[in-house]
């Protein structure tokens, strides 16, 4: 069976789209390429839209985080987020920006989602925090950041959404912990060596182990300072086909979420009523 929060008819139909972007060391002109690929998507039906993790900024200087975070429920980076849902009355997952946590001088990298009417409907902080060194290229994210601890979905007229941030892609026991839930959104800054190796193997993988649509909006592109990111934005269904991708470039990944699909699927493998750990 669908889960009571999915679609009330087999018919029905949502559109949603991934923005890929390759952000840049400057809000403001982020800002401004957000905008314009937000517009783009809605033009094509949207009903739900979600940016990439680091929307707002990508930069290896510490201090230009630290310089743009903003206290929970105000700042610019919200305001923006929050007149862009209701200017267009859509669903705006808003990638992740960096907050001010007050914990040991950082900060935590936090997906903020917004309802039709403009209201934040939802916060997710990343819960696992990524490191990885090969030869120059090394990142540590918990030296200047704080982990969440809590799982996060949230409700729409088109089902449950669970929320997961780049790193958690490797962590299924997350996504286990949202229960039954109709799409994941995970947006992602993931590095070439690893979105090379594992990037589609690990969204098919969540996909499939949780019978649900997957939405994974990606940074592309080499970016100020020097780092690379892997792009290929997907949208994938319930057994795991990639039905959209954009390997590089910024644009809009479009998909359509059906509920006669995810009957489908539930019913020719209900491995969620089969579980029993």
């Amino acid at each position: 069976m669908l889960h009571p929060r999915s679609f009330s008819h087999l018919d029905a139909v949502a559109k949603i789209a991934a923005i890929q972007m390759n952000s840049a060391d400057t809000w403001v002109e982020n800002r401004e390429a957000a905008a314009r690929l937000i517009a783009q998507a809605v033009e094509q039906g949207a009903e739900l839209v979600a940016l990439p993790e680091y929307f707002p900024m990508i930069s290896l200087d510490v201090k230009a985080l630290f310089s743009i975070a903003e206290d929970d429920g105000q700042g610019p980076m919200q305001d923006f987020l929050a007149e862009q849902a209701q200017k267009y009355g859509i669903w705006l997952v808003g990638g992740s920006l960096p907050l001010k946590s007050y914990a040991d001088n950082k900060l935590t990298n936090s997906c903020l989602v917004y309802g039709p009417e403009g209201k934040r409907v939802a916060r997710y902080d990343k819960v696992h925090l990524f490191s990885f060194q090969k030869g120059e290229e090394q990142y540590n994210e918990s030296a200047t950041q704080i982990a969440g601890d809590t799982p996060v979905s949230f409700d729409t007229p088109f089902g449950r959404v669970g929320l997961g941030i780049c790193y958690d892609l490797r962590f299924p026991e997350l996504f286990r912990k949202l229960d039954a839930i109709d799409l994941l959104v995970v947006p992602a800054a993931f590095t070439v060596p690893t979105g090379k190796a594992h990037w589609e193997l690990l969204l098919r993988a969540r996909a499939v182990e949780n019978l649900c649509y997957m939405l994974a909006p990606a940074q592309a592109g080499k970016h100020l300072g020097g780092r690379r990111t892997y792009g290929h934005s997907m949208f994938i269904d319930p057994w795991g086909e990639v039905l959209a991708c954009q390997a590089e470039g910024e644009g809009v990944v479009m998909g359509e979420l059906q509920a006669a699909r995810l009957q489908e699927v539930r019913l020719q493998l209900p491995a969620l009523e089969h579980r029993r750990l």
